[in-house]
């Protein structure tokens, strides 16, 4: 017998590639996704040859396996948010554009990917080109920090490359500034209604793998609850510093977020 009196958790819709570390990609967007108290269902882009030192291998996914799973999920867990990572192809970018047209109120959370945390290049001139014609005015969200945003737009500083990415469509640019080098880590949000909102945040030392995902990912779950933007990206930013602030090691190189800081570590019960 259906339990009818079960609180339902909004689903969110997780699309990007499979980092074997756990630091990035879609281990990231699920851990983000559940420490907000969302659930998360994903489709992989991408298979990857990586760790917490780098990227060696990229493998995307046919755009037909992934157009069909995502209607699958779409159909079978009606999510409230989509968050986009690493999107591999041109012709998953173009699988994308049709699914987003087709769940027309659907939040989109896109965080563009283009390089790794540790620098290595992702997309080329040909994926970037698609990016811009088919994704960018298609999304609610855009979570570049300043370099991806440069190289999204030609623009140099944020308030410029913001405002060309607004013109292209999308309706919301969360600028971070992680990659600034700077005592803080200001990050900065744009509307297309003439919004602006500036964050400040103390620059933690060390470096981190999958940040960017798990601001993003935070983000979409905080709209698939409901939350404003604004208030959405607030609260998503304070749970990614504290996320970091605990970061641990899993590997050699970069740390890896600590995304369920929330829950206390302990051995499992005999």
């Amino acid at each position: 017998m259906e339990n009818t009196d079960r609180q339902e958790r909004p689903i969110v819709l997780c699309i990007g590639g499979h980092d074997p570390s756990g630091g990035a990609g879609i281990l990231a967007d699920a851990e983000s996704v559940l420490a907000a108290s969302a659930f998360p269902v994903t489709v992989v882009t991408a298979l990857t040859d990586q760790d917490t030192c780098g990227l060696r291998d990229l493998r995307p996914q046919p755009p037909e396996q992934l157009d069909t799973q995502c209607r699958r999920m779409i159909a079978d867990s009606a999510p409230r948010a989509i968050k986009l990572g690493l999107l591999a192809s041109s012709g998953i970018v173009r699988a994308l554009s049709r699914i987003i047209d087709e769940s027309p109120g659907l939040p989109v959370v896109l965080d563009p990917v283009l390089a790794t945390g540790a620098g290595q290049h992702l997309v080329d001139a040909a994926l970037l080109n698609q990016l811009r014609k088919h994704l960018l005015h298609r999304c609610t969200l855009l979570t570049p920090n300043l370099p991806e945003a440069r190289t999204l737009t030609d623009g140099q500083s944020p308030d410029d490359c913001a405002a060309r990415l607004l013109s292209s469509g999308a309706r919301w640019v969360l600028i971070t500034g992680t990659h600034d080098d700077t005592e803080q880590v200001t990050n900065r949000l744009y509307g297309a209604n003439g919004d602006h909102r500036a964050w400040t945040w103390p620059r933690l030392p060390g470096e981190y793998h999958g940040s960017g995902c798990t601001l993003a990912s935070a983000i979409a779950a905080r709209l698939a609850w409901g939350m404003a933007m604004e208030d959405a990206v607030a609260s998503a930013q304070s749970y990614t510093w504290e996320s970091l602030n605990q970061a641990f090691r899993t590997g050699r190189c970069q740390l890896t977020p600590n995304r369920l800081h929330h829950l206390t570590p302990h051995s499992p019960s005999r």
